[in-house]
């Protein structure tokens, strides 16, 4: 297995703070946002870390070079900054075959629980892909990622990208694994009509609707994907109470 790590994008409404290098390379309690997902990596013991990069590329490079803590590390260049469909996309290629651990560079899990989400996926071949989720308090966090409606064994059935009414209170992170053959839905699946880019749930939701397993997973008793400075400041928060 491979740990896919999305780090391309700029951060628009972060101004000052992704001027001059990726968001990802944002400092929260003292490290880089990156350096937390590939800690999440090693909690696995992947075989290869692949970091897509894309705005101010550089800055990620010249921070962690081609080795982190004795794990390899392969870059993909994302030239235009499409999505994170697109982004899953370019990493094919250097994926190769292999079932793989997705994660965003911008996230911060408190508490997270990836051994035991892989040893689940692990244990059970008929298992497609495992969203990592978390339950909130404020339903309003849900509207920045997206949500999912489950049965039974936590079968998802539905996932709805930035829903406007949440129907429960449980939040969908870019945590997630995959067997190799979620490539084959990426042709399928649809361009968002607001956001003009293909989205992850509407990609995991072409699986489900060819009658894939897929899973739900809590994954950290905390969460937030930076995109703002308000985000910066409830990751903050988290190692502070």
């Amino acid at each position: 297995m491979k740990a896919l790590v999305l780090a391309g994008g700029r951060g628009n409404r972060l101004t000052e703070l992704s001027r001059k290098q990726n968001k990802c390379m944002i400092k929260i309690h003292g490290k880089h946002l990156i350096e937390y997902n590939l800690d999440g990596a090693l909690d696995v013991d992947v075989d290869e870390i692949v970091i897509v990069v894309g705005y101010k590329a550089e800055t990620i490079i010249n921070l962690l070079g081609t080795n982190y803590k004795g794990k390899p590390i392969r870059y993909v260049i994302q030239s235009e900054q499409k999505g994170l469909v697109h982004a899953i996309e370019c990493a094919q290629q250097t994926i190769d075959g292999d079932d793989f651990f997705l994660m965003l560079g911008d996230e911060v899990l408190f508490n997270r629980k990836n051994q035991a989400m892989i040893y689940e996926f692990n244990s059970n071949k008929e298992i497609f892909g495992i969203c990592g989720i978390v339950k909130v308090s404020d339903r309003n966090q849900i509207k920045k990622t997206y949500t999912i409606i489950g049965g039974h064994s936590n079968d998802i059935y539905r996932l709805i990208e930035k829903p406007r009414h949440p129907l429960n209170d449980f939040q969908g992170t870019g945590h997630c694994v995959f067997r190799n053959q979620i490539y084959n839905y990426i042709k399928y699946t649809p361009i968002h009509h607001e956001r003009n880019e293909k989205e992850l749930p509407d990609l995991i939701q072409c699986a489900i609707d060819d009658a894939m397993t897929i899973k739900a997973f809590i994954i950290c008793d905390k969460y937030t994907n930076i995109n703002t400075y308000e985000d910066v400041k409830m990751a903050n928060g988290f190692f502070h109470e």
